[in-house]
């Protein structure tokens, strides 16, 4: 008797850290997201104005790290929570790579503009980057 309520225990502890870790990644890709969108969202004025768009190198640095590893925050199992993610991230698992891989090139594209200080080429990327971003939320994010 002892021993199963001992098995027991170790399954719930088990399921227990499984939606744990659940809730982990979920929440680390809702704040990854929300930094890049503020990303997004510091780099327009900058690219509107034809500003120092060197100085924005290490943000779109932090985009292409966070995109690169983006697919792998998106594990089997971690579709129900606080999330907004849709179901075709994992049945439709190779356009959703695919539209991430589109957007870490895209944003390669930005980099070399900003570590050029070349701030026509940079607002050029930027204006491409955009679409990119909202091309992924229309088939893999819920509103």
């Amino acid at each position: 008797m002892k021993r199963g309520m001992w098995l027991a225990a170790l399954g719930f502890a088990a399921l227990a850290g499984t939606a744990l870790a659940q809730g982990d990644v979920i929440a680390e890709r809702r704040a990854g997201l929300k930094r890049m969108g503020g990303h997004m969202d510091a780099i327009k004025p900058v690219a509107e104005s034809r500003g120092d768009v060197k100085a924005l190198e290490p943000r779109v640095d932090d985009m292409i790290a966070w995109f690169r590893s983006m697919p792998q925050r998106f594990p089997e199992g971690s579709s129900t929570g606080d999330t907004k993610a849709l179901p075709s991230i994992w049945s439709d698992r190779t356009g959703f790579e695919t539209a991430d891989a589109r957007m870490v090139s895209q944003l390669e594209v930005l980099k070399k503009a900003a570590a050029d200080g070349d701030a026509a080429a940079f607002a050029t990327a930027f204006q491409a980057t955009g679409p990119l971003c909202g091309a992924c939320h229309r088939n893999y994010r819920a509103r």
